[in-house]
């Protein structure tokens, strides 16, 4: 992990809003270091000390545990202006690492935390963003445990164009909410969903020949059909 800058950074950037919207007060955006990260490159350890906690500012980040019989379990993705860490514990409950190159801005947890005892309306946030990310767990234990890889690959794909979409040509500040830039190869697509590769390839080959999805060099996607996504997803 590389520090490549010592200048206060802005909490978030993008267009989705940060989960914790207090977070661009002042003292946060001064304290806050910009560090980058190789793919691959394992930002937290899962059980290791939690030393700081983080947003992302690009790029996009697995969350995963190990099993008891040494698997890895993927928990879920952190995109740009993702909260990453917790708070008021002092390991850290699971490994976050960089899928590709990646960004983040880390703040030291003990300043964090004495942040939060002085905010009551930043305590609340974290409260619902701990109720988020259990809702989101629950969900993703439903997609890896019932739904098949044609209804994993759509509910992957329907997340990433939520959260990772192109800006349209000559409209400064406005985005196309059916085109996207997939973040992950295909085998890590393939890892997150549990997965072969080769049945990840002939998904996104069967929704490229049904006309659901175009495919444009080697990681642009249109969706064509969002309603054949949406009812594959629910």
């Amino acid at each position: 992990m590389t520090l490549i800058s010592v200048r206060p950074v802005p909490f978030g950037t993008g267009r989705s809003v940060p989960t914790l919207m207090i977070m661009r007060l002042s003292f946060l955006t001064g304290s806050g270091r910009r560090r980058h990260l190789d793919p691959g490159e394992t930002l937290l350890w899962e059980g290791e000390e939690a030393i700081f906690v983080a947003n992302v500012v690009s790029g996009v980040m697995k969350l995963s545990t190990q099993t008891s019989d040494g698997r890895e379990q993927i928990l879920g993705l952190a995109y740009p202006s993702d909260f990453i860490g917790r708070p008021f514990t002092e390991t850290s409950p699971y490994s976050v690492e960089a899928l590709g190159e990646a960004v983040v801005c880390i703040f030291r947890r003990l300043d964090f935390e004495r942040f939060v005892h002085e905010h009551a309306r930043l305590e609340h946030k974290l409260l619902e963003r701990t109720l988020s990310e259990l809702d989101k767990t629950r969900r993703w234990m439903l997609l890896l445990g019932r739904f098949n890889a044609e209804e994993r690959l759509a509910t992957l794909l329907l997340e990433v164009a939520s959260r990772n979409t192109l800006p349209i040509d000559g409209n400064a500040g406005q985005f196309d909410d059916e085109q996207f830039e997939l973040p992950m190869s295909r085998q890590q697509i393939a890892d997150v969903l549990g997965l072969t590769i080769e049945t990840v390839s002939r998904q996104f080959t069967k929704f490229r020949d049904e006309g659901v999805i175009m495919i444009s060099g080697h990681r642009t996607i249109t969706i064509l059909r969002r309603d054949v996504l949406e009812a594959l997803a629910t």
